[in-house]
């Protein structure tokens, strides 16, 4: 029969020690007839013993491995959590800088149609200026004409000037 190996007395590895028991119970002689089998007693105690001894270690370091992992899983999730932080505090400095840009834009707008709407009043009320101007000046030189062609006519009807010539042309080529 097989002896229990010193790494399992010292109690390193539960699973090393049922392995050793099953090969023990695998390699034992069988009974006649029956399925028993015939163990070394002493053996089978010590191995068990070991199992024992092993397991509270086992338990520990399970526990420990646990405890790692729950801790390792917190720091995760204040991790993450501070990520989610970061992101959120991020996306409302982009979403408030988005909103000035957007408002500066609109207003940048309103400005130029303000302005658009302004020029095409000044354009207008000029256009209107200079139309009365134009008018006024249509008028005077209109008034100033008569003026200009009664004064003509008066100078042609003493015989002065180029329009009496005319006159007088036309008279001599009536009578003839």
């Amino acid at each position: 029969m097989t002896t229990p190996s010193t790494s399992t007395k010292d109690g390193t590895s539960l699973i090393a020690i049922l392995d050793e028991l099953s090969e023990m119970l695998s390699q034992a002689r069988a009974m006649p007839m029956s399925a028993s089998v015939l163990v070394n007693r002493a053996e089978a105690l010590d191995l068990l013993d070991a199992a024992r001894s092993v397991v509270p270690d086992e338990i520990s370091a399970a526990d420990d491995v646990l405890h790692g992992a729950d801790a390792v899983l917190s720091q995760a999730r204040e991790q993450a959590a501070d990520i989610v932080a970061r992101a959120r505090a991020e996306a409302e400095r982009l979403v408030a800088s988005d909103a000035v840009v957007a408002a500066a834009e609109q207003r940048a707008a309103q400005l130029v149609a303000e302005a658009e709407a302004r020029a095409a009043e000044l354009a207008r009320k000029g256009d209107e200026y200079c139309d009365r101007q134009l008018a006024q000046f249509e008028i005077d030189l209109g008034a100033i004409a008569t003026q200009v062609r009664a004064g003509r006519d008066r100078l042609a009807s003493r015989g002065v000037g180029p329009r009496a010539q005319d006159r007088t042309q036309d008279r001599t080529q009536d009578r003839a």
